[in-house]
């Protein structure tokens, strides 16, 4: 366009034996896609002007529109539907159809979820590309000639028949809660006044804003969405991601020296009876290598996750003790599973009785992560405990042989889902 001199052209003679309804040139210079009157949509390499790939439209193309960023095209057809293409994969993707009139523009919104159309029997549709749904529309009393939406998304711009104005729409969905479930069949759209022009339009507005937001259905997602699928906990990172570190993380917030209180006077100095007036020294005591750690045993009082445990063994159910130690930061876990050992106040049961709550964590693949921490954590401080106790090695070998069942479920898991993606990509590319 700058030098004006002429670049070279599509086709021997004639890239279309009709007229070309549009042309259109991917995000990368790569590609150009033109269609014409007798029905075809052709694919043209960008730089040599050679035809790669040509495909029969089932009607005659009255527009084309492409949003380079996602390579998703839109055709709108003189039997007034819509097809929509993928052009690196070259097939239609999705199929509309409602319009009772000729197409007479469409656009796409900026992240490429919704196509709008504007049609001569004076509606605007709104289709969800990822649905393949309708999920809006509305009747004007002029039919809109052209559309478009703004970079951001914020506006929708419109002109219509024997109007000069451009009208500005804007999106509900930014600032209020709109249902976006697709209409019914027998869905019938209001008839909307054009902005600017009816007094009393700010008020229906206002209507219809609460009208979606009444229908819309509270979704509680399930805990777990399939039995064969391993799940991880909502819990945030800080809950459990350190819990093998907290020795080395009370060392470094350790301070140097502990706080010494400054000491103060009395009132009145005590002086050592004799002739010689002296001042009575402060009594010191000298056996320092007496330990201030007492000792409770079996005088310790029992938390309420021992409690739970002990339950457990008897009901074989153990939600309540898991949901007490979820609630808990990385410090009381560790005091928890402490507290186990008989020799803090817990018995041989309650640790058979938390290995058995690890292994229901494994068995329902739940709260994966949290069963993987809170076993390196009771392994880390009573390995000494389970060696000696036969329950408790009985156990762990059971626990052993689940801990590996899970993670060759999980790794065929992964190795699945990497040669979907592998196929998807080659097939793509």
């Amino acid at each position: 366009m700058q030098s004006g001199i002429h670049r070279g052209s599509f086709g021997n003679d004639q890239a279309h034996k009709g007229s070309v309804r549009g042309v259109a040139v991917d995000g990368l210079n790569q590609l150009t896609v033109t269609t014409g009157s007798e029905g075809l949509l052709k694919f043209w390499n960008f730089k040599n002007k050679i035809l790669i790939h040509s495909m029969s439209l089932s009607s005659t193309p009255n527009m084309m529109l492409l949003h380079r960023d996602s390579g998703i095209l839109g055709l709108a057809l003189d039997d007034f539907s819509i097809s929509v293409l993928d052009i690196e994969t070259r097939k239609i993707v999705r199929e509309f159809s409602g319009h009772q009139g000729q197409i007479n523009d469409m656009t796409f919104s900026p992240d490429g979820r919704w196509l709008i159309s504007a049609s001569m029997d004076c509606s605007v549709r709104t289709w969800d590309l990822p649905s393949g749904c309708l999920i809006d529309s509305f009747l004007l009393d002029s039919a809109p000639l052209n559309v478009t939406m703004s970079p951001t998304g914020d506006f929708l711009a419109t002109s219509h028949v024997d109007h000069l104005g451009i009208y500005l729409w804007s999106n509900i969905s930014l600032y209020s809660v709109v249902s976006l479930r697709p209409l019914p069949a027998d869905y019938v759209p209001s008839v909307v006044m054009l902005p600017g022009t009816c007094q009393t339009q700010d008020v229906e507005l206002s209507e219809e804003t609460i009208e979606p937001s009444d229908e819309m259905i509270a979704y509680d997602s399930p805990e777990q969405l399939n039995e064969q699928l391993v799940t991880l906990s909502l819990l945030p990172e800080s809950r459990w991601k350190n819990l093998l570190n907290l020795d080395i993380i009370k060392k470094k917030n350790k301070p140097k020296e502990p706080p010494k209180v400054p000491k103060s006077a009395p009132f009145f100095i005590p002086t050592v009876p004799g002739l010689v007036p002296r001042y009575a020294a402060p009594e010191q005591n000298n056996d320092s290598q007496q330990s201030k750690v007492v000792n409770l045993g079996i005088l310790a009082q029992k938390s309420d996750f021992c409690l739970k445990l002990e339950e457990g063994l008897v009901n074989n159910k153990y939600e309540a003790a898991l949901n007490l130690l979820k609630e808990l930061g990385p410090s009381g876990i560790e005091t928890e599973l402490r507290s186990l050992s008989p020799d803090c106040g817990g018995s041989v049961e309650v640790m058979q009785s938390f290995l058995k709550m690890i292994g229901m964590m494994l068995d329902r693949k739940r709260d994966f992560e949290l069963a993987q921490a809170y076993l390196a954590l009771f392994l880390k401080l009573h390995l000494k405990m389970l060696t000696s106790e036969p329950i408790l090695l009985e156990e762990m070998t059971k626990l052993s042989s689940q801990v590996e069942e899970n993670w060759i479920h999980l790794q065929s898991l992964f190795n699945q889902s990497m040669c979907i993606l592998n196929y998807i990509k080659s097939a793509l590319l």
